[in-house]
C-alpha cells in the first residue's frame, strides 16, 4: 500500500500550516518534515505545529551525515523525531561517493550507532539514496544495508534514468519511501511535470506496491517550485495510485 504525500522542503518558502493546507487540499495524506527549515532539531513547538496540520508524519528529514556530523547532533534529531512520532529518520551516508570514500568504516560505525539510538527512541534510520554519499550506486547501497544492522533505504531516480534500472533498484532495495519527481537528463536543473515520466513512474510505483507493504510515495522537486505545478503533479500521482 502506497501512501501519497510531500517532502516539506519542496516548498521551503511556505510555512508549516501553508504546506499542510496545500497537501491536504491536493488529497495527499503524508509528509516528510524537513529539519533545515520547517522543524529544526530541538524545536518542539514547530513539531507540535506540524502535527496540527493533520498530515500523517511519514518521516523526519534530517541532515545528519553519518561519519561527518558531530555525534552530539544526533540526540536533538532523534528527540524531535520522537516529538513528531516519526517512524523514520532520514539521514545521509557520509559526504563522499563510494568510489572516493577513504574511510567507509567510519560511516558504517556511525550509522550503526545511530540505528541503536533510534531504536531506543522508537524510530528507524533510513538512508537517503543520493549522489556523493555511500548510497550513490546500487551496489554500494546494498553493501551498506548488509553492513549496518537495522538500517533501511529510501529511493529516488537519477536525471533521465531508464525504466529498467529504476525498477531493478526498487526491487533490490525494497525502499521504505520513494521521493517522487521527474527529471530530464540535466537533473535538478531539468525538472519536468511528473506526468512527463509516466513511462518510469507507473512501473516503479507498481513495483513498490507489489508486495502490499506500506510505503511512502512523496512528491519533491516541483518544476519552478510552483504550487500550481504541484497540484498537477499530485493529481498525476494519485491517478497512478488509482486514488
Amino acid at each position: 500500500m502506497l501512501i501519497p504525500g510531500v517532502v516539506s522542503v519542496t516548498f521551503r518558502q511556505l510555512t508549516v500550516p501553508q504546506i499542510g493546507d496545500l497537501a491536504t487540499g491536493c488529497g495527499l495524506q503524508a509528509v516528510e518534515w524537513g529539519a533545515d527549515v520547517h522543524v529544526p532539531p530541538g524545536d518542539f513547538a514547530a513539531a507540535r505545529q506540524a502535527l496540527d496540520t493533520g498530515l500523517k508524519v511519514a518521516a523526519y528529514g534530517s541532515y545528519y551525515r553519518a561519519g561527518v556530523s558531530d555525534r552530539a547532533e544526533l540526540a536533538p534529531v532523534l528527540e524531535t523525531a520522537a516529538e513528531l512520532d516519526a517512524p523514520l529518520v532520514r539521514v545521509w551516508a557520509g559526504r563522499t561517493g563510494s568510489a572516493e570514500c577513504a574511510d567507509r568504516g567510519a560511516v558504517v560505525e556511525a550509522l550503526q550507532h545511530a540505528v541503536e539510538h533510534a531504536d531506543a527512541m522508537g524510530t528507524k534510520i533510513a538512508l537517503e539514496y543520493h549522489a556523493n554519499t555511500l548510497t550513490d550506486t546500487l551496489d554500494s547501497a546494498v553493501q551498506l544495508l548488509d553492513e549496518v544492522d537495522g538500517v533501511v533505504s529510501y529511493w529516488q531516480p537519477r536525471g533521465g534514468q531508464d525504466v529498467f534500472s529504476a525498477v531493478h533498484e526498487v526491487r533490490t532495495l525494497e525502499p521504505v519511501t520513494a521521493h517522487v519527481f521527474s527529471w530530464g537528463p540535466g537533473g535538478f536543473q531539468d525538472r519536468l511535470p511528473l506526468a512527463d515520466r509516466r513511462d518510469l513512474w507507473k512501473p516503479v510505483l507498481g513495483e513498490l506496491a507489489r508486495d502490499g507493504v506500506e510505503r511512502n510515495a512523496l512528491l519533491e522537486f516541483v518544476r519552478d517550485d510552483s504550487p500550481e505545478q504541484f497540484r498537477e503533479d499530485a493529481k498525476t500521482l494519485l491517478s497512478y495510485l488509482g486514488q
